[in-house]
């Protein structure tokens, strides 16, 4: 089968937890995916998205609306990089998901407004409601109108892009999912993460400005309150959609 090019920018240990829940959730092998560490050495040039039945784009501290003076020489070159590569995705409308960092990307590539100003949401679960367009998408029909799903970022959409599709909402954030043309998918919901791995984050964030480092346990001990299991059967739904033989 041709495999999933799964992108990320994590420059911790975090990037290898991430790894492996797209892989578990995904329910993919190794020898089905093909992983770049972008914020190591940006995208290689010869890519061919022939190659590939999808891309998948992870998370990550990096903000798409932080100045070009704030931003590290690594992340201005996986974004020029990533600019690139979105240019063909959107134009061949070759499948892609990208989540939390992801839709901050494609938002910003297709003209949308991602900042600072509002719909920020602090580390923890949400619920999710699925919308009129989402109920007929094929990643969401069927599923649950309602979700609870984890979140925990800085920066959001201010709005979908003007041919985006709006397909679930929070209360505290508009646009947590969308879709471009036919294939073309963002969350801002972490669609691989469970309650494991956003302790896993919680504990290796912990002075990283998300939240208070003392709220650290109370946050721990909300998340194992939770029950979140459709973002995983959404990205599962992903990977099966375009699983190409």
């Amino acid at each position: 089968m041709k495999k999933f090019l799964i992108l990320q920018l994590r420059p911790d240990k975090i990037a290898d937890t991430e790894f492996e829940a797209f892989l578990h959730f995904g329910k993919l092998t190794l020898e089905e995916v093909h992983r770049i560490r972008m914020e190591i050495a940006g995208i290689p040039e010869d890519i061919n998205l022939d190659d590939y039945s999808g891309v998948i784009v992870g998370g990550g501290p990096s903000n798409v609306s932080d100045s070009e003076e704030k931003k590290s020489d690594e992340q201005k070159r996986f974004e020029d990089d990533l600019y690139k590569l979105l240019d063909e995705i959107v134009q061949r409308d070759i499948p892609f998901l990208g989540a939390c960092y992801g839709v901050g990307i494609l938002s910003s590539h297709q003209g949308a407004c991602v900042s600072k100003e509002k719909y920020g949401e602090d580390v923890g679960a949400v619920t999710v409601k699925i919308n009129e367009e989402g109920k007929k998408d094929g990643l969401l029909k069927d599923l649950p109108e309602e979700f609870r799903a984890f979140v925990g970022h800085k920066e959001a959409c201010q709005g979908v892009p003007e041919n985006g599709v709006l397909l679930a909402s929070s209360d505290t954030c508009p646009v947590q999912m969308y879709r471009i043309k036919n294939n073309i998918y963002a969350t801002q919901f972490h669609p691989e993460m469970d309650t494991k791995e956003i302790i896993n984050r919680i504990n290796v964030y912990k002075y990283a400005g998300y939240f208070p480092p003392e709220d650290a346990q109370k946050l721990i001990d909300k998340a194992n309150e939770e029950n979140v299991t459709v973002p995983q059967e959404i990205l599962r739904r992903f990977v099966n959609k375009y699983k190409i033989s």
